[in-house]
Protein backbone atom coordinates (compact mmCIF):
# COMPACT_ATOMS: atom_id res chain seq x y z
CA UNK A 1 0.00 0.00 0.00
CA UNK A 2 1.50 3.23 -0.87
CA UNK A 3 0.48 6.70 0.71
CA UNK A 4 1.27 9.83 -0.39
CA UNK A 5 0.52 13.56 0.83
CA UNK A 6 0.63 12.55 4.52
CA UNK A 7 0.08 15.23 7.22
CA UNK A 8 0.18 13.61 10.47
CA UNK A 9 -1.58 15.22 14.00
CA UNK A 10 -1.59 14.08 17.28
CA UNK A 11 -3.99 14.44 19.95
CA UNK A 12 -3.07 12.72 23.13
CA UNK A 13 -3.67 8.92 22.80
CA UNK A 14 -6.01 9.87 19.28
CA UNK A 15 -3.76 9.56 15.68
CA UNK A 16 -4.79 11.19 13.14
CA UNK A 17 -3.57 10.84 9.50
CA UNK A 18 -4.68 12.24 6.14
CA UNK A 19 -3.26 12.20 2.42
CA UNK A 20 -4.37 9.49 -0.25
CA UNK A 21 -3.70 5.46 -0.30
CA UNK A 22 -3.68 3.25 -3.43
CA UNK A 23 -4.63 4.33 -6.78
CA UNK A 24 -5.18 7.80 -5.82
CA UNK A 25 -8.31 7.41 -3.01
CA UNK A 26 -7.92 10.17 -0.26
CA UNK A 27 -8.27 9.14 3.28
CA UNK A 28 -8.57 10.17 6.85
CA UNK A 29 -7.56 7.98 9.32
CA UNK A 30 -8.12 8.41 13.28
CA UNK A 31 -8.06 6.61 16.13
CA UNK A 32 -6.51 3.23 17.60
CA UNK A 33 -7.84 -0.81 17.58
CA UNK A 34 -9.24 -3.03 15.24
CA UNK A 35 -8.96 -1.23 11.88
CA UNK A 36 -12.64 -0.17 10.48
CA UNK A 37 -13.17 0.67 7.19
CA UNK A 38 -15.56 3.94 6.47
CA UNK A 39 -16.35 4.29 2.70
CA UNK A 40 -17.74 7.66 2.27
CA UNK A 41 -21.03 9.10 1.73
CA UNK A 42 -21.06 10.93 -1.76
CA UNK A 43 -18.88 14.16 -1.93
CA UNK A 44 -18.61 17.12 -4.47
CA UNK A 45 -15.07 16.35 -4.61
CA UNK A 46 -12.66 13.68 -4.58
CA UNK A 47 -10.04 15.59 -3.42
CA UNK A 48 -8.18 14.72 0.28
CA UNK A 49 -10.19 16.93 2.29
CA UNK A 50 -8.97 19.71 3.84
CA UNK A 51 -10.50 23.22 6.26
CA UNK A 52 -14.44 22.54 7.55
CA UNK A 53 -14.19 19.34 5.57
CA UNK A 54 -12.07 17.49 6.88
CA UNK A 55 -13.17 18.74 10.23
CA UNK A 56 -16.70 17.62 9.70
CA UNK A 57 -14.95 14.18 8.64
CA UNK A 58 -12.84 14.22 11.86
CA UNK A 59 -16.11 15.15 13.89
CA UNK A 60 -18.10 12.40 12.08
CA UNK A 61 -15.13 9.44 13.09
CA UNK A 62 -14.38 10.30 16.53
CA UNK A 63 -16.97 7.98 18.20
CA UNK A 64 -15.61 5.28 16.46
CA UNK A 65 -11.91 5.94 16.98
CA UNK A 66 -13.10 5.51 20.31
CA UNK A 67 -12.72 1.93 19.92
CA UNK A 68 -11.41 1.53 16.11
CA UNK A 69 -8.90 2.63 13.81
CA UNK A 70 -10.93 4.13 11.35
CA UNK A 71 -10.10 4.45 8.13
CA UNK A 72 -12.27 7.08 6.12
CA UNK A 73 -11.80 6.36 2.58
CA UNK A 74 -13.21 8.48 -0.53
CA UNK A 75 -13.42 7.18 -4.19
CA UNK A 76 -10.23 8.39 -6.22
CA UNK A 77 -10.37 11.25 -8.53
CA UNK A 78 -10.14 11.13 -12.02
CA UNK A 79 -13.29 8.23 -12.50
CA UNK A 80 -14.19 6.96 -15.91
CA UNK A 81 -17.37 8.31 -17.03
CA UNK A 82 -18.87 5.01 -17.23
CA UNK A 83 -17.34 3.82 -14.44
CA UNK A 84 -19.45 0.88 -12.71
CA UNK A 85 -19.98 0.12 -8.62
CA UNK A 86 -17.41 -2.95 -9.43
CA UNK A 87 -14.72 -1.04 -10.49
CA UNK A 88 -15.48 1.08 -7.83
CA UNK A 89 -15.31 -1.38 -5.40
CA UNK A 90 -12.00 -2.93 -6.78
CA UNK A 91 -10.11 0.53 -5.92
CA UNK A 92 -11.70 -0.04 -2.48
CA UNK A 93 -10.28 -3.59 -2.65
CA UNK A 94 -6.74 -2.50 -3.78
CA UNK A 95 -6.58 -0.37 0.24
CA UNK A 96 -8.07 -3.15 1.70
CA UNK A 97 -5.46 -5.69 0.97
CA UNK A 98 -2.76 -2.63 2.17
CA UNK A 99 -4.40 -2.28 5.33
CA UNK A 100 -4.83 -5.62 6.72
CA UNK A 101 -3.41 -9.23 5.81
CA UNK A 102 -6.67 -10.58 6.69
CA UNK A 103 -10.68 -9.69 6.29
CA UNK A 104 -11.37 -6.14 8.10
CA UNK A 105 -14.75 -4.50 9.19
CA UNK A 106 -16.32 -2.18 6.37
CA UNK A 107 -18.96 0.12 6.94
CA UNK A 108 -21.20 2.21 4.03
CA UNK A 109 -22.87 4.95 4.13
CA UNK A 110 -25.39 5.97 1.86
CA UNK A 111 -23.97 6.02 -1.45
CA UNK A 112 -20.47 4.56 0.44
CA UNK A 113 -22.94 1.54 1.77
CA UNK A 114 -23.57 0.56 -1.89
CA UNK A 115 -19.74 0.33 -2.77
CA UNK A 116 -19.30 -1.40 0.45
CA UNK A 117 -22.72 -4.00 -0.56
CA UNK A 118 -20.84 -4.59 -4.04
CA UNK A 119 -17.42 -4.93 -2.64
CA UNK A 120 -18.42 -7.37 -0.04
CA UNK A 121 -20.17 -9.55 -2.85
CA UNK A 122 -17.00 -9.14 -5.33
CA UNK A 123 -13.93 -9.66 -3.07
CA UNK A 124 -15.49 -11.64 -0.02
CA UNK A 125 -12.43 -12.68 1.40
CA UNK A 126 -11.56 -9.20 2.29
CA UNK A 127 -14.42 -8.19 4.45
CA UNK A 128 -15.25 -9.24 8.12
CA UNK A 129 -18.27 -7.91 8.83
CA UNK A 130 -20.63 -5.17 7.06
CA UNK A 131 -22.60 -2.18 8.17
CA UNK A 132 -24.57 -0.04 5.70
CA UNK A 133 -26.03 3.09 7.03
CA UNK A 134 -28.73 4.82 4.98
CA UNK A 135 -28.07 2.60 2.16
CA UNK A 136 -29.39 -0.57 0.41
CA UNK A 137 -29.10 -2.58 -2.06
CA UNK A 138 -30.62 0.03 -4.68
CA UNK A 139 -32.33 3.31 -5.16
CA UNK A 140 -36.06 3.85 -4.27
CA UNK A 141 -38.01 4.63 -6.89
CA UNK A 142 -38.13 8.60 -5.53
CA UNK A 143 -34.36 8.39 -4.59
CA UNK A 144 -33.70 7.27 -8.47
CA UNK A 145 -35.81 9.99 -9.78
CA UNK A 146 -34.10 12.71 -7.97
CA UNK A 147 -30.44 11.35 -9.03
CA UNK A 148 -31.88 12.12 -12.53
CA UNK A 149 -32.78 15.78 -11.62
CA UNK A 150 -29.24 15.84 -9.73
CA UNK A 151 -27.44 14.88 -12.87
CA UNK A 152 -29.20 17.34 -15.09
CA UNK A 153 -28.02 20.24 -12.43
CA UNK A 154 -24.50 19.49 -12.22
CA UNK A 155 -24.16 18.66 -16.15
CA UNK A 156 -26.16 22.34 -16.63
CA UNK A 157 -23.21 23.15 -13.48
CA UNK A 158 -25.68 24.92 -11.66
CA UNK A 159 -24.74 24.73 -7.98
CA UNK A 160 -28.33 25.84 -7.14
CA UNK A 161 -30.03 23.26 -8.67
CA UNK A 162 -27.37 20.94 -7.58
CA UNK A 163 -27.79 21.72 -3.88
CA UNK A 164 -31.43 22.07 -3.82
CA UNK A 165 -31.46 18.51 -4.63
CA UNK A 166 -29.08 17.24 -2.55
CA UNK A 167 -30.71 18.80 0.17
CA UNK A 168 -34.39 18.32 0.14
CA UNK A 169 -33.67 14.42 0.01
CA UNK A 170 -32.06 14.61 3.19
CA UNK A 171 -35.10 15.72 4.93
CA UNK A 172 -38.27 13.14 6.43
CA UNK A 173 -41.16 15.19 6.12
CA UNK A 174 -42.71 17.14 3.19
CA UNK A 175 -42.76 20.36 5.28
CA UNK A 176 -39.08 19.79 5.65
CA UNK A 177 -38.15 18.46 2.41
CA UNK A 178 -39.50 21.96 1.21
CA UNK A 179 -37.21 23.55 3.89
CA UNK A 180 -34.21 21.58 3.22
CA UNK A 181 -34.88 22.57 -0.61
CA UNK A 182 -34.86 26.02 -0.21
CA UNK A 183 -31.82 26.05 2.25
CA UNK A 184 -30.08 24.36 -0.45
CA UNK A 185 -31.30 26.40 -2.81
CA UNK A 186 -30.03 29.65 -1.06
CA UNK A 187 -26.30 27.97 0.38
CA UNK A 188 -25.81 26.92 -3.59
CA UNK A 189 -21.82 26.16 -4.42
CA UNK A 190 -21.61 27.03 -0.63
CA UNK A 191 -22.99 23.25 0.51
CA UNK A 192 -22.47 21.62 -2.74
CA UNK A 193 -19.84 22.99 -5.00
CA UNK A 194 -19.48 21.26 -8.35
CA UNK A 195 -15.95 21.99 -8.99
CA UNK A 196 -15.19 18.33 -10.44
CA UNK A 197 -18.39 17.65 -11.90
CA UNK A 198 -16.93 14.54 -13.76
CA UNK A 199 -16.09 12.53 -11.12
CA UNK A 200 -19.42 13.15 -9.44
CA UNK A 201 -21.32 12.67 -12.41
CA UNK A 202 -19.81 9.12 -12.63
CA UNK A 203 -20.59 8.28 -8.80
CA UNK A 204 -23.66 9.58 -9.53
CA UNK A 205 -24.17 7.47 -12.87
CA UNK A 206 -22.75 4.53 -10.75
CA UNK A 207 -25.29 4.85 -8.07
CA UNK A 208 -28.53 4.97 -10.61
CA UNK A 209 -26.65 1.63 -12.42
CA UNK A 210 -26.77 -0.16 -8.90
CA UNK A 211 -29.14 -2.85 -7.71
CA UNK A 212 -27.83 -5.82 -6.10
CA UNK A 213 -30.82 -7.32 -5.49
CA UNK A 214 -30.54 -10.79 -6.74
CA UNK A 215 -27.08 -11.02 -5.51
CA UNK A 216 -27.79 -10.96 -1.52
CA UNK A 217 -28.04 -14.59 -1.27
CA UNK A 218 -24.35 -14.82 -1.71
CA UNK A 219 -23.19 -12.76 1.35
CA UNK A 220 -21.54 -15.31 4.03
CA UNK A 221 -20.43 -12.01 6.19
CA UNK A 222 -22.30 -11.10 9.12
CA UNK A 223 -24.24 -8.01 8.00
CA UNK A 224 -26.05 -4.56 9.89
CA UNK A 225 -28.27 -2.51 7.97
CA UNK A 226 -29.40 0.57 9.53
CA UNK A 227 -32.01 2.95 7.80
CA UNK A 228 -35.11 5.59 8.91
CA UNK A 229 -38.52 4.89 8.31
CA UNK A 230 -38.88 8.07 6.35
CA UNK A 231 -35.35 7.94 4.01
CA UNK A 232 -36.69 9.04 0.74
CA UNK A 233 -33.77 8.05 -1.31
CA UNK A 234 -35.10 4.12 -0.23
CA UNK A 235 -38.80 4.27 -0.08
CA UNK A 236 -39.00 5.43 3.48
CA UNK A 237 -38.26 1.83 4.72
CA UNK A 238 -39.03 -0.75 2.55
CA UNK A 239 -35.61 -0.94 0.28
CA UNK A 240 -33.94 -1.85 3.99
CA UNK A 241 -36.46 -3.98 4.45
CA UNK A 242 -35.95 -5.97 1.53
CA UNK A 243 -31.60 -5.50 2.06
CA UNK A 244 -31.75 -6.91 5.49
CA UNK A 245 -34.16 -10.12 4.72
CA UNK A 246 -32.54 -11.39 1.41
CA UNK A 247 -29.04 -11.66 2.97
CA UNK A 248 -28.62 -14.41 5.31
CA UNK A 249 -28.63 -13.58 8.91
CA UNK A 250 -28.42 -9.87 8.57
CA UNK A 251 -29.89 -7.71 11.31
CA UNK A 252 -31.92 -4.64 10.97
CA UNK A 253 -31.77 -1.74 12.64
CA UNK A 254 -34.76 0.66 11.37
CA UNK A 255 -34.59 4.51 13.53
CA UNK A 256 -38.48 5.77 13.79
CA UNK A 257 -39.34 8.89 11.82
CA UNK A 258 -35.87 9.58 11.12
CA UNK A 259 -35.21 10.09 7.10
CA UNK A 260 -31.46 10.43 5.09
CA UNK A 261 -29.52 12.70 7.30
CA UNK A 262 -31.38 11.78 10.82
CA UNK A 263 -30.23 8.28 10.41
CA UNK A 264 -26.03 9.46 9.47
CA UNK A 265 -26.28 11.96 12.44
CA UNK A 266 -28.22 9.88 15.16
CA UNK A 267 -26.86 9.57 18.63
CA UNK A 268 -27.52 6.10 19.00
CA UNK A 269 -25.66 5.33 15.57
CA UNK A 270 -22.12 4.90 16.88
CA UNK A 271 -23.12 2.69 20.08
CA UNK A 272 -25.34 0.68 17.56
CA UNK A 273 -22.25 -0.21 15.08
CA UNK A 274 -19.77 -1.02 17.96
CA UNK A 275 -21.99 -2.95 19.25
CA UNK A 276 -22.40 -5.02 16.21
CA UNK A 277 -18.75 -5.54 14.98
CA UNK A 278 -18.14 -6.52 18.67
CA UNK A 279 -20.10 -9.67 18.42
CA UNK A 280 -18.35 -12.71 17.37
CA UNK A 281 -21.01 -14.38 15.45
CA UNK A 282 -23.65 -13.13 13.07
CA UNK A 283 -27.16 -12.11 14.80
Amino acid sequence: MKAVNIKTRRRSSDHVEHGTLGRGLAYVRRGSGPPLVVAAAITPTHRPPTGSDLTFVLRQLRPLAAERTVWWVNRRPGLDPTASMADIADDYADVLSGISDGPVDVMGISTGGSVALQLTCDHPELVRRLVMVASGCRLGTRGKASLLRATTQVRARNPRGTAQEFAGMLAAKRWSWATFRSVGWLLGSAFWPIDDADDLLATIQAEDRFDLTDRLHEIRAPVLVVGGTRDLYYDGANVFVLTADRIPDARLILYPGKGHLGTVSNRRLPRDVLAFLAEDSPA
